[in-house]
């Protein structure tokens, strides 16, 4: 059966792989994101007919409403939503975080994810069925260093999956937290603004998982039977783990 997927943040990493896996699958796909050349890009790329190019920022409200309401007829029955667009900005302490990039986190991370999900619910509601998948991260039970905003913003994504599944009981709409450890897509280009040197460098000598590997995780959650709901899943490369607790200790006769 083909469905009709709803992409957030289709441009690159994650959610690009996503459309391109459900629409090589043969399933219609609204790709939305900011940049109009690489929704075409990829639309082209893909078989006929079967990617819709939308170019949105889910921060905007009123065109998050606009969008979903003016969506065409073949992509207006969504099935999946796959809320993926969201970011991580800078890796400073608390108390010298860009207070403009911790609202930018909240404001596509959590506020967005928001959106685009109460915008096409009802009609899955009204169906009887559908799928909510959250991208969330590891970082939402594991905190680390600088990853203040952004730790606390894939928390919020972890809790509100939790909470909507709640609400959906007995509506047969599923939700699905899916939480990534360290990927190698432009995530890191994006946090350290460009700089392909640092960015390169979280992923030194590791093999991190693959925007790919995010994808066919999806895919899989997705396939299964209409009475199997997978909660929460958590996926990181095997050159990743936990770590011990962090113990700070006063040099000696200080």
């Amino acid at each position: 059966m083909s469905h009709t997927v709803f992409v957030t943040g289709a441009t690159s990493g994650f959610g690009e792989a996503i459309a391109r896996r459900f629409a090589l699958a043969g399933h219609r796909v609204v790709a939305s994101g900011r940049r109009r050349n690489r929704l075409e890009t990829l639309a082209a790329a893909m078989p006929a007919g079967l990617v819709l190019p939308l170019v949105l920022d889910v921060r905007d409200r009123d065109a998050v409403e606009t969008a979903v309401t003016g969506l065409p007829e073949d992509f207006s029955e969504v099935d999946v939503l796959i809320n993926n667009a969201g970011l991580a900005l800078g890796l400073e302490p608390a108390q010298r975080a860009d207070l403009d990039e911790w609202e930018e986190m909240v404001d596509t991370n959590i506020k967005g994810l928001m959106g685009v999900t109460r915008a096409l619910l009802p009609g899955m509601v009204a169906r009887g069925r559908g799928h909510v998948i959250n991208l969330g991260s590891v970082a939402a039970s594991w905190p680390y260093p600088g990853g203040n905003c952004y730790g606390a913003t894939k928390a919020f994504v972890q809790q509100f999956s939790r909470n909507l599944r709640s609400d959906l009981l007995g509506t047969g709409v599923r939700v699905t937290n899916i939480e990534p450890g360290m990927a190698e897509t432009e995530f890191s280009l994006v946090r350290f603004k460009g700089n392909a040197d640092q960015a390169a460098a979280v992923y030194s000598g590791t093999r991190p998982l693959t925007a790919e590997d995010i994808a066919e995780s999806v895919i899989w959650v997705t396939g299964l039977p209409a009475h199997v709901n997978i909660n929460n899943l958590e996926i990181m490369p095997t050159d990743q783990a936990w770590g011990p607790f962090a113990v700070h200790r006063e040099p000696q006769g200080k």
